[in-house]
């Protein structure tokens, strides 16, 4: 369970189709070398490493559809797993079909939790991971994750 979370539900923009995109985005509070100094949201935001650096902050995951259009979201600290089930089951709570995200979702237990749950997790391959059959529509859709 998340330490503090401001889960937040959105209404919705769009319509689950059943081809759903989870990702999550960072909200940084302040520059990085005022880090140190940090005063505001103290005892709410933390520091995260994401592909760009560090920051201190908030993440933003968040589940859109196949059009782009924003189903949920919700806020979380930065240090908080993106394979967290707790946020994945509340952005995923009434959505059906399929969830695509990207490595950063890599994770076998969140895939048999998924499934049982009924949506199937389709993620990209790291490259010391053994090659899977994917269709050709879940490897296109995939390279749209990154767009949406």
């Amino acid at each position: 369970m998340i330490p503090f979370a401001l889960f937040l539900k959105l209404v919705c923009f769009g319509e689950c189709t059943g081809i759903t995109f989870i990702d999550s985005a960072k909200i940084a509070v302040c520059k990085n070398k005022r880090i140190k100094r940090k005063r505001v949201f103290k005892d709410a935001a933390s520091i995260s490493k994401s592909t760009p650096g560090w920051f201190y902050g908030f993440k933003l995951p968040l589940a859109a559809n196949d059009k782009g259009g924003l189903l949920y979201f919700c806020i979380t600290p930065a240090n908080a797993d993106d394979r967290q089930w707790s946020v994945i089951q509340l952005l995923c709570k009434k959505l059906f079909g399929k969830l695509y995200g990207g490595k950063a979702y890599l994770s076998a237990s969140l895939c048999k939790l998924l499934f049982e749950e009924g949506w199937r997790l389709i993620t990209g391959v790291e490259n010391n991971m053994k090659n899977r059959l994917m269709t050709m529509i879940d490897k296109i859709l995939l390279r749209k994750c990154s767009v949406i």
